[in-house]
C-alpha cells in the first residue's frame, strides 16, 4: 500500500472523500463542483507526482467557502496520515517557481506545527469561479491539519490565473521534496528526536 490514507468528511456543509498517495505518479481525479479549484489540485497532484482522488459535494449555492476550505482540511489530514511516523523523511523543502510574469516562493517544514505565512496578493476577487480570497483559507486549513510550516510569498507577478497556479504547483514541488526519504536519516530529522 505505501504511503496512502483514506480519508471520509461529512458535516450539513460538504461530503468529501479523498484517496492520497505520497509515492504517486501525478495521477489526479478530482471533482469539487468549483472547475477551478479542480485545475489547480490537478496541477498540484501532477506536479508532486502525489495520487488524488478527491470528491466533494459542497453547498455552493451559498458559496465556494466550505468546499475549497472542507477540502483543505480533508487533504491537510491525507498528507499527515500518508506521511505515518515520519521516519527518515527529510522533512523541509522549498521551490521557487516560475509561472509566465508570475514567481512563487514556497518553503514547508513538516514539523507536527501548524503555521501559515501567506504572502501573496491578488487584483480580482475570483479567478473563474473560484474566489481568489479562498486560497489563503485552502493553505491555511492544509496547515492545520497535516501540522506544518507552510510559507508561500509572491516574488512577482500581475496575471491572477498564473499567480494563483504558480503557488500550488510550488507547495506540490516543496512538499514533494519535504517527505522524500533519506537512508541516512535514522527515525525521525530532529534534535527532539520527535515530529509532533
Amino acid at each position: 500500500m505505501g504511503r496512502t490514507a483514506e480519508i471520509k468528511r461529512t458535516t450539513k456543509e460538504t461530503d468529501i472523500t479523498a484517496r492520497f498517495s505520497v509515492d504517486g505518479s501525478g495521477k489526479g481525479e478530482i471533482d469539487t463542483g468549483v472547475g477551478f479549484f479542480n485545475h489547480m489540485l490537478e496541477g498540484f497532484t501532477r506536479h508532486g507526482f502525489f495520487d488524488l482522488a478527491l470528491s466533494c459535494t459542497g453547498d455552493l449555492e451559498v458559496d465556494c467557502h466550505h468546499t475549497i476550505e472542507d477540502c483543505g482540511l480533508v487533504l491537510g489530514r491525507a498528507i499527515k496520515e500518508a506521511s505515518g511516523d515520519k521516519a527518515g523523511i527529510v522533512r523541509f523543502g522549498s521551490m521557487i517557481l516560475p509561472m509566465d510574469d508570475a514567481l512563487i516562493l514556497c518553503a514547508v517544514d513538516f514539523s507536527g506545527r501548524a503555521y501559515l505565512n501567506f504572502d501573496v496578493s491578488f487584483t480580482q476577487e475570483g479567478c473563474g469561479d473560484m474566489e481568489t480570497a479562498m486560497a489563503k483559507e485552502f493553505f491555511r486549513a492544509v496547515s492545520n491539519e497535516a501540522g506544518m510550516n507552510i510559507h508561500i510569498v509572491k516574488l512577482a507577478g500581475e496575471n491572477d490565473h498564473h499567480i494563483m497556479e504558480a503557488a500550488f504547483k510550488a507547495f506540490a514541488k516543496a512538499l514533494a521534496a519535504a517527505l522524500q526519504k533519506d537512508p541516512r536519516i535514522e527515525g525521525v530529522l530532529s534534535t527532539k528526536e520527535s515530529l509532533s
